[in-house]
């Protein structure tokens, strides 16, 4: 567990106009329909949301920092239409930095990046409720830091069953002193992040955790399943996602919000408070800070330089 947080400032969000131009850390930052409702039954606005994020930025930037941003933007909140936005848009501060990336096609893509609270504060204004980061850092975006297992509900599963499939997982990685890092989705199951050493591709990492998922579900049937096709999942099971490990897939950033009704949060939690029954809906966008501020960053270790696995070792 990391030191607690000391109080720092960090931008106000005015709650009495739609339109404002702030000074965030020497940059100037246009937000605009602050007063906009993004959960209407909540009473919770586009200003709300951007407040979020400037009050959990100093948590949340590591995650983020040197990595490619893959845009979902819902302008009008999150029960609107929503699309995807992968280019930076060519009308965009000049200090909003981006990542080239070459995909297979041959298309190139300059996607925005997050490096400090102005571009944070940019990036939501379009209207993201959540973030998703690429895998790996944009100096080599085809080997990545971490590894990561999507662990989603199949029909008729309940959430005991989800955490009894979180700490079968956890104990396998265990078994192969592999430290591991849960959080909620703020959707419907949890994420497990494993940190490894960089330099393994991200084919040669999408093939690990497809071995080690497959090679799990099949010891636990009764709880787990990796089966690929939706027709041939078993109900009442968790599947073990390894795919969101291939090239182009993100999965939510650690304390994203995201697009539910009550505006939960992707939040990591312990081990401890799997076993203990914790949920999902515990976690929104309103007491969220508290809870950051309180413990400190749980998934520090996954942006730290030790620690980390040596996956070449073990393909």
């Amino acid at each position: 567990m990391t030191a607690k947080a000391g109080p720092r400032a960090h931008p106000v969000i005015p709650a009495d106009r739609d339109v404002a131009e702030l000074d965030i850390d020497g940059r100037s930052v246009r937000l605009s329909n602050l007063r906009k409702p993004f959960w209407p039954a909540l009473g919770i606005t586009k200003g709300d949301l951007i407040a979020y994020y400037m009050n959990v930025a100093e948590f949340l930037l590591p995650h983020l920092r040197d990595r490619a941003m893959v845009m979902k933007r819902y302008p009008n909140g999150w029960q609107g239409k929503h699309f995807f936005m992968k280019r930076a848009p060519a009308h965009r501060p000049a200090w909003i930095e981006t990542c080239r990336i070459v995909h297979r096609s041959g298309n190139v893509i300059d996607f925005p990046m997050i490096q400090d609270e102005a571009a944070l504060a940019w990036v939501i204004n379009l209207g993201c409720i959540d973030l998703n980061q690429w895998y790996a850092r944009c100096d080599d975006v085809n080997r990545p830091d971490y590894m990561h297992f999507d662990l989603d509900p199949v029909p008729g599963s309940d959430w005991d069953t989800m955490r009894q499939a979180a700490l079968l997982l956890r104990d396998a990685l265990t078994a192969q002193d592999m430290p591991s890092y849960p959080k909620t989705t703020g959707s419907r199951g949890l994420h497990v992040y494993v940190p490894i050493v960089r330099g393994t591709t991200q084919k040669r990492v999408w093939s690990f955790t497809k071995a080690f998922a497959r090679d799990l579900a099949a010891r636990h049937p009764d709880v787990l399943t990796a089966e690929y096709r939706v027709a041939r999942r078993p109900a009442g099971r968790v599947l073990v996602d390894y795919n969101q490990n291939a090239w182009g897939s993100t999965l939510a950033s650690v304390y994203s919000v995201r697009p539910r009704a009550q505006a939960t949060v992707s939040m990591p939690v312990t081990w401890q408070e799997i076993e203990d029954g914790i949920r999902i809906e515990e976690f929104n966008l309103l007491n969220a800070p508290a809870r950051v501020r309180e413990l400190g960053d749980l998934f520090a270790p996954l942006v730290a330089g030790y620690g980390r696995v040596p996956l070449e070792d073990r393909l």
